[in-house]
């Protein structure tokens, strides 16, 4: 269950050497996909009434769970937890054909909330296997993601973790071999795993277009360059959030001298800005606004008064709702079928 965030905690200014100021970086915060998502389980309440259901959380933010839990969601691991001709969310990060087989199997109405860069990865895991393809998967076991992808194609897909993984993958043919990945993750580790698998398998296949996110680069690409000038780095997000706790890897990887991750403003820790002059700021990608705010209040309680905000994309992406939800209860085209309201990638 989403723990609920301590009393905030009013940080103290203490002199420090330099001027005190924050490096806020952009973009940051919500993807078009997590938008869509959101948006999708508050319009499922909207429209059928509380309570819906929703297998996993609707993106790795505990915050968003709580406030759609006090909206009238549900969460459950599995669809068996549903009662039988309920409503059902599925979440951004999507799901087998098992589990659709298995809602509906319950009788269960379900809306499909995964990210459309998501989907993309399913259907080229589906399109390679059936032209009989050995699919290197590259992502993190366990995480819903890859069980979704790794679902469409079982039988032809193997997971390779991390670089280091490399060395113990075997296939059938190195000449039918493809690559494909987990699209919340490390570039600069993924194109690493690549050269390293390319190197054993020289005629490995590229997925017709990058994998991993646009969303995902962008916030990367932005901490990288905020990275270098600061003393700290604070990454609003999720510990479950693989985008969140990639980016405190960047920054550390890219010149943070030290980068810590939080879900609200109150966990930051007052010694963390002991003689610290520079402060990096950014969220994850279904991190909400609010909490990126929030902090930089309690920072300039602390005298980081000054934000400067280091810019380095435009995102302008959007994308239409689960067509269940584009239309309001009166069956009137809806004003929201649109969802995500974020500037694209330049």
């Amino acid at each position: 269950m989403p723990r609920i965030p301590r009393a905030r905690n009013r940080l103290t200014d203490t002199p420090v050497a330099g001027i005190k100021r924050v490096l806020l970086a952009a973009p940051r915060g919500y993807c078009a996909g997590v938008d869509r998502a959101v948006i999708a389980v508050e319009k499922a309440i909207e429209h059928y009434g509380a309570p819906v259901y929703v297998r996993k959380q609707i993106v790795h933010n505990i915050h968003v769970v709580s406030e759609l839990e006090k909206k009238g969601a549900v969460f459950v691991d599995e669809v068996d937890e549903v009662p039988e001709g309920a409503h059902v969310v599925f979440s951004a990060h999507g799901v087998s054909p098992a589990v659709v087989e298995a809602a509906a199997l319950r009788g269960l109405h379900a809306i499909d909330a995964t990210c459309p860069l998501v989907t993309k990865v399913h259907r080229e895991a589906v399109r390679f296997s059936r032209d009989d393809f050995e699919i290197l998967l590259i992502g993190h076991a366990g995480h819903e993601e890859v069980e979704g992808t790794a679902g469409e194609a079982p039988d032809h897909i193997t997971l390779v973790g991390s670089p280091d993984d490399v060395a113990n993958v075997h296939v059938k043919d190195p000449d039918k071999v493809v690559w494909l990945s987990q699209t919340t993750l490390s570039v600069d580790e993924t194109m690493e795993t690549v050269r390293r698998l390319r190197e054993r398998f020289p005629n490995l296949q590229d997925p017709p277009s990058d994998d991993i996110c646009y969303a995902t680069q962008n916030r990367q690409v932005a901490i990288k360059k905020v990275a270098r000038e600061s003393d700290l780095v604070i990454v609003v997000g999720s510990a479950n959030s693989s985008n969140s706790v990639r980016l405190v890897e960047v920054a550390l990887e890219h010149g943070a001298k030290a980068a810590y991750r939080v879900d609200y403003a109150s966990e930051v820790r007052p010694e963390w800005l002991a003689g610290v002059a520079t402060v990096g700021v950014t969220s994850g990608a279904s991190v909400p606004e609010e909490l990126v705010r929030e902090l930089l209040d309690d920072l300039a309680d602390a005298g980081y008064g000054d934000v400067q905000e280091v810019k380095t994309a435009e995102e302008d992406l959007i994308f239409s709702l689960p067509k269940e939800l584009r239309r309001d209860v009166a069956g009137n085209q809806d004003a929201r079928a649109i969802g995500g309201r974020i500037r694209a990638a330049e």
